[in-house]
């Protein structure tokens, strides 16, 4: 999922991440959505085993509001601060 300026969240499924990102940050990105709320950071992924489940899982951040994104968001960035703590 990612961030656009504007502050909505755009959601969709790749294999290649970074260039995916790279595309919605294009000035010549095919997707419509983000072309004009550029700047976009990604804020959310999440690997799953198959297309199936990337299909399923993005069905179903699309059809949730913008709390419960932000709270998924959290969530996970939390659960990463966790397991790779900051070095000091």
């Amino acid at each position: 999922m990612v961030k656009c300026i504007d502050g909505t969240f755009y959601a969709g499924m790749t294999n290649e991440l970074e260039r995916r990102v790279e595309e919605h940050n294009s000035l010549n990105s095919d997707t419509k959505y983000t072309r004009t709320r550029q700047p976009v950071k990604l804020v959310y992924s999440i690997g799953v085993k198959n297309k199936s489940a990337a299909l399923k899982l993005e069905a179903r951040i699309k059809k949730a509001n913008r709390t419960d994104k932000i709270k998924m968001i959290h969530k996970h960035n939390d659960f990463l601060r966790k397991k790779n703590p900051p070095v000091k």
